[in-house]
């Protein structure tokens, strides 16, 4: 799992080689997804430009719909309340 905190940057590869994991949980891939998700908020901060905030969200968005296969009541959730 701690290989995981190194992605600062995001990569649509990188989700879809979680999803596609065979030896690791559901839960486990969920939190991993989640974990980048969270890193990447992080590095956002007051002197971001709003089209990297709008990349974040982005790519958020991307990640809920991963999680979504997995699990479809949590990314449906995910999803609406991004919208809020």
């Amino acid at each position: 799992m701690k290989q995981f905190l190194l992605y600062m940057d995001f990569n649509t590869e990188t989700i879809d080689k979680i999803l596609n994991f065979k030896s690791v949980s559901k839960k486990d891939k969920i939190s991993r997804m989640l974990e980048i998700d969270a890193n990447m908020y992080c590095n956002l901060g007051c002197d971001s430009s709003l089209n990297e905030k709008k990349t974040v969200k982005k790519n958020s968005r991307y990640i809920y719909r991963a999680i979504s296969k997995l699990n479809k009541e949590l990314g449906t959730k995910f999803l609406l309340y991004q919208d809020k």
